[in-house]
């Protein structure tokens, strides 16, 4: 007889998959968020490597046009004659010699009064564009030779005044334009090329002047001359007066001297200087050059870089007489109202919000609401992130940063709006996520534009989002397993 029951093996029901506890969804959410910190790190390199080319673009273009022009002057530079007295050892003895030399004597003028009309131009470069300008200075000064010349060391006699020079610095000459004279009371003189002064590397012109008799002499100039970057003048002289003019709107003033009035508007700007003799702290006469000026901490620190001047030698060999002195200057900038490659440097160095914010939110999804996000899901959407920045960058160089940032913001917000409907299996749930992505990154136009409060807005943004997910996930078992089905065995 049959056993009336059998021991049958039934196979065991597939159950669903495991579920992670949610400590440990936290911690795959983390490190991925980590990992994609390093294509982040590889857009700031690209970032590097598009803006030194946009610097190439902008050097080969000065260098048919001008590179950054430093002007000084005028100076009138007055040879004399002068005994210096050397030892030296022969036969080992001690022996005296005077030799007659030649050398120059620096006369700054009483009063230098000039009139600056900047014209700036947009030149381009494949996709890259750089400004660019022409000035026109014309202006008046006035030279008096000091009754009391000998206290400098220099007797009366031994200056040599029929071969008196009226010198004009300009840092880099490849930029004069036509139309440039001089004349001394009235009387135009032919300008010579070379023979600059030692604060803009001996580049700039001269004129040759019979200053015999001695008498109150008055310089009249005009000078025109193309340049790239900043504009820089040095003043020289008991008084110094400039007015600048320029149809820019977004000058940046620096140097050692900031204007005395300045008024700037949307058709343009105009500053006046006003530097006297005590300001400058230097002789009206001096027995050798000033050295080109340095950079200071004054102003915007990019609008006054100290760029190295090449010292050209002078005819003899030389690079001139150094121990007038170092030679002070200011300097105008006319910058782009919006820098598009420090602007994109500064919205890379948020990409770890968006990357965050965007992954509590699938979190909280997960974790509270039921909706399973696997870690390629958080990968892809974390990719698509960090795909803005590089979008930006490209879309910046061509139509500029403000529709870039449109672009590539609705772009990215589109694409996540429909991958996040079907990970999270919910357009309600997509939509909450793209309202969030809207106002992520409205927010963050608007700290690039806040620079000054952008350390304060973000840390407050930040403490009220923790806040927020800490109250959210207060009860739960970060530690235990989630939400499952108990199923009886009898």
């Amino acid at each position: 007889m049959t056993e009336a029951s059998q021991s049958v093996s039934v196979p065991p029901v597939p159950s669903a998959r495991s579920e992670r506890s949610p400590g440990v969804k936290l911690v795959i959410a983390v490190l991925i968020a980590v990992a994609l910190m390093v294509p982040l790190l590889m857009i700031y390199g690209l970032l590097w490597d598009r803006q030194q080319q946009a610097e190439t673009a902008q050097a080969s273009i000065g260098q048919g046009w001008g590179g950054q022009q430093t002007i000084g002057g005028p100076v009138i530079v007055i040879p004399y004659r002068a005994t210096e007295t050397t030892t030296v050892q022969e036969n080992g003895k001690d022996v005296t010699r005077t030799v007659n030399t030649i050398r120059n004597l620096y006369l700054s003028p009483q009063s230098n009064r000039a009139d600056v009309v900047i014209k700036p131009e947009k030149r381009k470069k494949a996709i890259y564009e750089t400004v660019v300008y022409e000035s026109q200075i014309a202006g008046s000064a006035e030279f008096v030779l000091p009754a009391d010349i000998a206290r400098y060391g220099v007797t009366r006699e031994a200056l040599m005044l029929d071969r008196a020079e009226v010198r004009l610095g300009i840092s880099d000459a490849r930029g004069l334009v036509d139309g440039n004279s001089l004349s001394v009371d009235g009387t135009p003189l032919a300008l010579q090329p070379g023979k600059g002064l030692l604060s803009t590397g001996n580049s700039g012109t001269f004129a040759f002047v019979d200053w015999s008799a001695a008498a109150p002499m008055k310089v009249d100039y005009r000078i025109g001359v193309r340049g790239l970057g900043d504009f820089k003048l040095i003043p020289r002289g008991v008084d110094t007066r400039w007015t600048v003019k320029s149809s820019w709107p977004n000058p940046s003033f620096g140097g050692d001297f900031l204007p005395a009035k300045r008024e700037v508007k949307g058709s343009g700007f105009t500053a006046t200087y006003a530097i006297p003799n005590l300001a400058l702290g230097q002789a009206q006469v001096l027995t050798g050059d000033l050295s080109p000026p340095v950079a200071t901490n004054y102003g915007r620190r990019d609008a006054y870089t100290d760029v190295a001047v090449e010292v050209a030698a002078a005819p003899d060999g030389s690079t001139g007489e150094a121990s007038g002195g170092t030679a002070k200057a200011v300097a105008i900038s006319l910058i782009e109202p919006v820098d598009l490659y420090s602007q994109v440097d500064r919205s890379i160095k948020y990409g770890f919000l968006f990357i965050g914010f965007t992954f509590v939110a699938f979190l909280m999804f997960d974790i509270i609401a039921g909706a399973r996000v696997a870690p390629a899901e958080y990968l892809l959407t974390g990719i698509a992130l960090v795909l803005f920045f590089v979008l930006l960058l490209a879309f910046a160089e061509v139509i500029g940063f403000m529709p870039a940032y449109m672009v590539a913001s609705a772009a990215i917000i589109g694409l996540l709006t429909f991958y996040s409907a079907a990970v999270l299996k919910s357009w309600k749930r997509a939509r909450f996520l793209a309202a969030m992505l809207i106002g992520l990154y409205a927010l963050l136009y608007t700290l690039l534009n806040l620079e000054a409060y952008a350390l304060l807005i973000g840390s407050v943004l930040m403490f009220f989002a923790l806040a927020g997910v800490m109250y959210m996930t207060r009860n739960i078992d970060w530690g235990g397993i989630g939400k499952k089905d108990e199923v009886a065995v009898a």
